[in-house]
């Protein structure tokens, strides 16, 4: 099974866990360690910044 090469940077992804509340958890046990839910909620944050982002570049 191939792996897919993940699209947010490490960094992107520690700074949303980080103001998800959950970056304590990343740091004990990984990535892998999250609840569903909470990748979900990831997923979701990051929708909202790129959405903020393209709202704020369409304006300029």
């Amino acid at each position: 099974m191939s792996r897919r090469r993940g699209v947010m940077s490490e960094q992107f992804k520690a700074e949303i866990a980080k103001d998800l509340g959950i970056y304590d958890t990343v740091q004990r046990e990984g990535w892998g360690g999250i609840r569903a839910k909470d990748a979900g909620n990831m997923v979701k944050r990051a929708i909202q910044i790129a959405e903020q982002a393209a709202a704020k570049s369409t304006q300029q």
